[in-house]
């Protein structure tokens, strides 16, 4: 199957991809407010936050948060939570016109896949996370179906908007 570049309308694919990635990364968060993927120790320092020490970032910025309604609020981890989700809504965009296959059954394949390749392989081979058989098994659960619904929500949204 050849695919003609030329019919990607590229403006409309990526902006469509940041935002449905914007929106998904909003539910992900919701998500992960009902079912907590790490107990409360683990979270003292979460996977951005740790993923960007062992690149040589100082905690004491991986660490910084905002105040919001009384609440500390780990703005770095938030903008590595919604760069990851919005570069997956741009991935999944145009990505999704290169390789339709992708896009079966709404993307929750396509995002578990994700979670599998992060969440299961990459991150735990770095030491990012625990290896998965150390991993609690809502945490698994947790980012199964919050990749699943993160992902069906990007697809829903870019349906919505062609």
């Amino acid at each position: 199957m050849v695919i003609n570049m030329n019919k990607i309308n590229w403006g409309k694919s990526i902006s469509i991809g940041v935002t449905a990635g914007l929106v998904a990364g909003l539910v992900k968060l919701g998500w992960e407010n009902i079912l907590p993927p790490r107990t409360p120790e683990r979270n003292q320092t979460n996977p951005p936050q740790k993923l960007l020490e062992q690149f040589g970032v100082p905690a004491k910025i991986t660490h910084a948060t905002y105040t919001y309604s009384g609440q500390q609020l780990p703005w770095v981890s938030y903008l590595v939570h919604f760069s990851f989700s919005a570069g997956f809504g741009v991935i999944y965009s145009v990505g999704g016109q290169l390789a339709p296959w992708i896009k079966k059954g709404n993307g929750v394949p396509f995002g578990i896949a994700v979670w599998d390749f992060f969440h299961l392989k990459l991150m735990p081979m770095m030491g990012t996370v625990p290896s998965p058989k150390d991993q609690p098994l809502e945490e698994h659960i947790s980012e199964f179906l919050g990749h699943a619904i993160w992902m069906w929500t990007i697809d829903a949204l870019i349906k919505a908007k062609k």
